[in-house]
This record gives C-alpha cells, structure tokens and sequence, in this order.
C-alpha cells in the first residue's frame, strides 16, 4: 500500500518503499498527468505486469516448492522448502530466496520479487486507477479495457495472498498514507466473493482479444500477456474452487472474528468434504470455459507431446506446438516461454535472465559437470512415485496413511521404469539417462559422468553434490545446461518462466469441481448443461490424449478408479501432481485438501536400489529397460507439522498495526 508516486508520460511507477504506509511527498506528480488519457493509463497499470514475481529468479537461487514434492541439498537447507519442512514458517520475512517475500540479487526488494510487499503495492495502484477513472479523455472501450486490468488485478493479488495467509481485509479504496484504516479482517470465503466480484467485473469489460480492439490495435502482435477475458473467467473459477475445498469449509465453520482455527493436527477424514455451493459456481464457470476452448473462439489450446526424441525434448518435426516450450524456449530468440497453453504469466522475463539463476539449479555438481555452486533443487521419490504407468493406473494407492501398491497397475520393482506415464521420461532425470550429450572439452573426471550413476552410492548420490533422492528434474530447464552441451551460453537464448495459470490447469479444476458435486459415480462420466464439451472424466482423459497424440501410449481413467467419487478425486489430485509436477502447486494443493499435516504426505524419502547393469549396458540400450535388485524406499525427512501450519504467518509489525487484525492461529 506504498504511497509514493511517481508520474511519466507513458510510463508511470512508484518509487522503492519499506513499509506499505510509507510515503514520500516529494514523488507525488500532478495525477491529471497519469490519468489523462489512455497512453499514460495504460503505462501506469504495466508496471503492475511487472511486479508479478516470477518465481524461477527472485534471487540468485530461489525455492518454489514446498509440498513433499522437493528437497534441495545441504547447501540449500537455508532456502525456504527445507524451512517449511523444519515447520519453520517465519523464516518466510527473512528470507530473500524466495518469492512470497524475497529480494533481488543485490538484497533490495522491488516490488517484483515479492508477493506480499508487491501485492499492497499494486492494490493501492489499482484503487487509485479506478478512482481516477473519471480523469480519463477517451472512448467507452478505452476505459473499459483499463478498468477492467485494474478490477482483475485487485482480484488477483489479493486471492494470491489469501492462498498463504487465509483470509485478509479486502482493500477496495486508495486511503490516505497517513491513516491506517482498521477494517476487518474477512474469512478466506468472505474474502474469495470480493475477489469473485472484481473478477466478474473485469470478465465484462475485457475483450478476449486485445488485437481485436482499437485501442490493442496500437500493439497488435504484442498483447498476449495482457489479461482477458478469459483469464478473468478461469480465476473467477479458480476463487470458487479454492473457496470449496476441505479446508476453506473446515476454516468457515471454525471461524472467529474473521479468524479461522483448527482443532489439533488432524484433518479428522475430511479431505473430501467440499462445499457444494461455493464448487459448483466453480464447475459451472470452468466448464464454460472449456467450452470456450473446444469451440475454438480462444486462442488457448494444450500444446502438443510430439517428440522425435523424449528424453532430449527433440520436437517431432510436425509438430506446430511443444510441451517443453511451456516452461523454457532455446534458440529462439529469448521468445516468452508458453506456447499455446500458458494463460497467465508475468512481464517479460528479460534477455540472458535465466543462465544465472534457475538453469543451474537442477542437475549434478560432481565434478562441476553443472556449472555454478552446489546448491541443486531435486524431486522427492514421492514425486517420482505419483507418475503411474502407461495403462493409466497409479503404482500406488493411499489406504489409513499408507502408500499401498495397487495390483493393478503392473509395476515392477525389478524393472521400476519401465512402462511408465510418458511425462515420467519427459520430466524426471533416472538412472543410466543419457545426462550430457557432447563430452568435448570435459576433464576426464566429467565424461565417466556421461550417464547418470543415480543407484544406491553412485557418483552422483554424494548428498553434497548429487541426489539425495536418486533422481534430478528436468521438465523446467532441459538436461543439455551442463559443462558439455552448454544451453545455459548466450548462443542458446535459453529462457525459462513458469506460468501463474495454463490451460491444464483448467482442465484439473473442472474435474475436481465437477466431482465434487456429484451424487452418484455415474455422474462423472456425464457432461452437464453447462459444459456440453467435457464431463469430470473427458477432462482427465483430455490431457492423457494430449500425451497419447505422439508415439507413446498413454491409456484413460481406469474404471477401477472412477467407481466411487472419492476414488475418482484421488487420480484428479494424482493427475495434479503429475501434470503440474514443480510449478509451485503442490503445497497449496496438499492445504486445501486438509492433507498437509498427515501421513503418507508428512515424510520426504528416496529411492534406493543396486544397479544389475554394467555401466557399458546403458550406451546401446534404453535406461527405462534396466534391472535392478533391492529397490526400496528410505526416509529423508518427516514433517513435525501442526495445525497452524496450515497458514504462514503475518508479519509481526502489521499485526500491532490495530487490534481488528489478528495474526493467524498458533503464530
């Protein structure tokens, strides 16, 4: 809520400020200069494109995920996944890795690399726009278009709060930096209808298509990351859903003056129970827009899984669009990565901005054969293990907080990697991969390290330097940003992101909405008035298509899980953690299903195994074909969490603020 203003022609910002009340009378510009038409409107709403934190590069080596789906090593125990497995939440307001409240490299703030400080910043920009919407000399559709950015990123920025915090004060109005408004503050359901309300309202007046309207005409070929239509219905479904999970239910039931609180630690069952009323808003507004999508009046689509090579994310050469390129584009001019699918994204992440941040973050150290120091943010086993077979049944099901091998699915633990959910070769990094590509120049210590040792006491499971875990990731930043292959050069343009919203996304909610609100199994393979295009299932098997569209077989729902809607929720929410595998989703997913404090989610493990084949096997054979003996799962970390946890913590200093605005249970 930065007070300080500063005024350009064309380009309006506010100055640096530490505190949200702060201000600085020296900053503030004439406003009829800002808001007089609609050139300089619109450049003062994009610096709010640009305080969108971009998870991958708040800092030199950031942390994202923070569910039981990563762990970094040694060196990174002080990033904060390590401390959110500490139970260590506070840590989040010293912490500069990371992007709920992080920094830039050079330990300044900037809005841009932190939700919470960016989020009051660009409320208050925005509840200044709109009440000086009147300045404006324009026509009807200018005004339209920049009320309708502001009303969505209101929206926006306060529903990306509330997901850590619960719910907040809804802050509709530019106050005077010198007061402090003492409002109340609202239940996370209270809170989601403001937002649902700014979100309806920007879904209004906003075009599908800027490049359709006169004024987006001015910067025609260049509108694709400003909001729409869409991505206003898509978060307004989103708010819906969130507000219907177990624990935002759970959360209402118990709430106290606007605060919420859990009794004990356990979720005492109730991980299915959903609010009817609040998913099925949400099932109605996803599903028309996913029928939006099948009718093609969107430019959205999900990108294609065509691969001349999976492993090495050679494209197929007729392939017009390409998963990979949703999270990173190489060669191609630092182009945004996306592709068709990605729906909401921040500003432009800038030229050559990945090579000293994320892209070498995933891969080995040993050796050095991974430039850069020896912190490595790496997947769990429990990651490794939510990517079930080919023929669509999980290798795994959850019985009385135990993984249970289901008979079904035909794994084998003599042949772990074989026959597995394509997106498994896509994304995880296993033993025998061929890891570098092009061994000249490297040391002989580095070419022995050409394919991967990743069994029990291999080269690259020293904890220090390798996996902790028995597997690296390489679904956000490709194998080849290695000492040999060299992606991570200028040459390359190497250029990650990864995206706030994609239509996947989409397709996950829905289902999950939809089965929450059906009475019978029957209903699942149903398509309701209001989405003729898709039933809960056909949204599943929509992206299980998009896998099987290539070379590699990818089968549907099974019936044995779809006989039951709990049943069907728990492949929605495997689906989810497979097909948004790191992005950032999986901690908030494992909250609001009132599955963050209980077993089998609690413990981190790794795989370990012996390795039958001899090293030379892996140069004519594929890995996923290799045996091996005595493959088993060890414990790495077991979260001591409790029901406080299910929130983080507000910062001390805004809680003294006034006694109306309490801090979050047990903190």
């Amino acid at each position: 809520m930065c007070g300080s203003l500063l005024l350009l022609a064309g380009t309006v910002s506010f100055s640096s400020c530490t505190d949200w009340l702060d201000k600085d009378p020296e900053s503030i510009i004439a406003e009829d200069e800002a808001f007089k038409n609609f050139r300089n409107f619109q450049g003062y709403i994009e610096e709010i494109y640009d305080c969108i934190p971009d998870k991958e590069k708040v800092n030199y080596c950031t942390s994202w995920n923070w569910g039981d789906d990563a762990v970094h090593n040694p060196e990174g125990y002080a990033h904060m996944d390590h401390q959110v497995d500490l139970g260590n939440y506070r840590n989040v307001w010293n912490n500069s890795q990371q992007w709920l409240n992080g920094s830039g490299s050079n330990g300044t703030w900037a809005p841009k690399y932190s939700l919470w400080k960016g989020a009051w910043y660009c409320i208050r920009k925005c509840n200044m726009g709109i009440a000086n919407i009147k300045s404006l000399v324009g026509s009807d559709e200018e005004r339209d278009l920049l009320l309708g950015q502001m009303y969505f990123f209101r929206a926006w920025w306060h529903f990306e709060l509330m997901c850590y915090f619960g719910g907040l004060p809804y802050i509709d109005q530019a106050y005077e930096a010198t007061s402090i408004p003492e409002l109340p503050r609202l239940s996370f359901q209270e809170c989601a209808d403001r937002c649902a309300e700014d979100f309806e309202r920007a879904y209004d007046l906003l075009p599908l298509d800027w490049d359709e309207t006169l004024a987006g005409m001015q910067t025609s070929g260049k509108n694709d990351l400003r909001v729409n239509k869409f991505m206003a219905l898509c978060y307004l479904g989103k708010c819906y859903l969130w507000a219907g999970s177990p624990l935002m239910k759970e959360f209402e039931k118990t709430k106290n003056g606007g605060v919420a609180q859990l009794l004990g630690a356990s979720s005492n069952g109730k991980t299915y129970d959903y609010d009817v009323e609040y998913c099925q808003k949400a099932a109605e507004t996803l599903g028309r827009a996913l029928d939006m999508v099948a009718r093609g009046t969107v430019r959205y689509k999900l990108a294609e899984f065509r691969y001349s090579n999976l492993y090495d994310h050679e494209r197929d050469e007729n392939a017009e669009s390409c998963y990979s390129d949703i999270f990173y584009t190489v060669k191609q001019s630092w182009l945004m990565p996306g592709s068709t699918e990605a729906i909401f994204r921040g500003a432009y992440p800038g030229v050559n901005s990945a090579n000293w941040n994320c892209a070498k973050l995933f891969g080995p150290k040993v050796a050095g054969l991974v430039e850069h120091d020896n912190i490595i943010h790496h997947p769990t086993a429990n990651l490794i293990d939510q990517y079930g077979m080919a023929n669509g049944q999980p290798i795994y099901l959850v019985q009385n907080g135990e993984y249970v091998l289901n008979p079904a699915s035909g794994w084998d633990p003599e042949h772990p990697y074989k026959n597995r959910d394509p997106r498994f070769y896509h994304d995880i990094v296993f033993d025998g991969f061929h890891y570098v590509l092009s061994t000249d120049g490297l040391t002989a210590e580095q070419k022995k390290l050409e394919y991967c040792d990743l069994y029990t006491d291999g080269a690259m499971r020293e904890i220090d330097h390798g996996s902790s875990t028995g597997y690296f990731i390489q679904k956000l930043i490709p194998h080849q940003c290695n000492k040999g292959d060299k992606w991570y050069e200028w040459d390359y343009a190497f250029q990650s992101y990864i995206p706030y919203m994609r239509l996947a996304d989409v397709y996950l909610m829905y289902a999950e909405a939809r089965a929450a609100v059906v009475n019978s199994a029957n209903e699942l393979k149903e398509k309701p008035l209001y989405c003729t295009s898709y039933s809960a299932v056909d949204a599943i098997n929509a992206l299980r298509d998009r896998v099987n569209s290539g070379d590699y077989p990818m089968e549907h729902v099974q019936a044995n899980l779809m006989d039951t809607r709990e049943h069907f929720l728990d492949e929605v929410r495997r689906e989810r953690a497979v097909e948004l595998s790191f992005e950032g989703f999986r901690w908030c997913d494992l909250q609001r299903w009132l599955l963050l404090t209980e077993p089998p989610y609690t413990m981190k493990y790794s795989h370990e195994f012996e390795r039958l084949e001899k090293a030379d096997w892996f140069k004519d054979h594929d890995p996923k074909d290799a045996h091996v003996g005595n493959f088993h799962k060890k414990e790495l970390i077991t979260r001591r969490l409790e029901s406080k946890h299910y929130w983080f913590p507000l910062p001390d200093k805004d809680i003294y603020l006034y006694e109306g605005f309490p801090q979050n249970p047990g903190w």
